[in-house]
């Protein structure tokens, strides 16, 4: 009984990681758009809007990787931030680098850097910068369409700009190919 539970088990893993694998593969590309909930100043890549009384925030970006062995993608990211204080408008570029490794080919752990440009995230001489860290589950629906729920650590790389860090929720929509 042992021996017949301990083979099918081996066997699920293995058509489980052959089908989850195939997205995930050495050569294949990554394109991504996050939402992200959760207020972070400037250098943010994802889709997301943030309103706290007079301050409003909006950002629009997309992320894509290339996996330089199975499970293992090196990512960019771009993105445009923009924020209403209410004494006037102000915009400026983000970007993001970084690695993503699909542990078991559906849990996608992160770490990046990612930063701003423009005039109009200066504090001190000093822009925002933080370490990413990353951690979800990957839900692929068919052989290219993920859905990527999971949690996000922002760890603010100059306190001279913010002191503080940030947690966001995040929802990725990936497409693999």
């Amino acid at each position: 009984m042992a021996a017949v539970f301990a083979v099918t088990f081996a066997n699920a893993q293995d058509k489980k990681e052959k089908a989850s694998g195939s997205q995930t593969s050495k050569g294949k590309w990554l394109i991504e758009a996050n939402t992200g909930f959760g207020a972070v100043t400037g250098a943010d890549t994802s889709f997301g809007y943030y309103s706290q009384g007079d301050v409003k925030r909006m950002s629009l970006g997309a992320e894509g990787g290339y996996f330089v062995m199975d499970n293992l993608a090196i990512k960019l990211g771009i993105g445009y931030n923009s924020e209403d204080d209410g004494t006037g408008n102000v915009g400026g570029f983000a970007y993001k680098v970084g690695a993503k490794y699909y542990i078991m080919g559906n849990i996608p752990v992160q770490v990046d850097y990612s930063g701003a440009s423009g005039d109009a995230y200066k504090v001190a001489d000093e822009t925002p910068s933080y370490l990413g860290l990353q951690a979800g589950y990957a839900v692929f629906l068919g052989e290219n369409v993920s859905i990527e729920p999971g949690l996000r650590y922002n760890l603010t790389m100059n306190d001279k700009y913010t002191e503080d860090n940030a947690i966001q929720l995040c929802v990725g929509f990936a497409l693999h190919f």
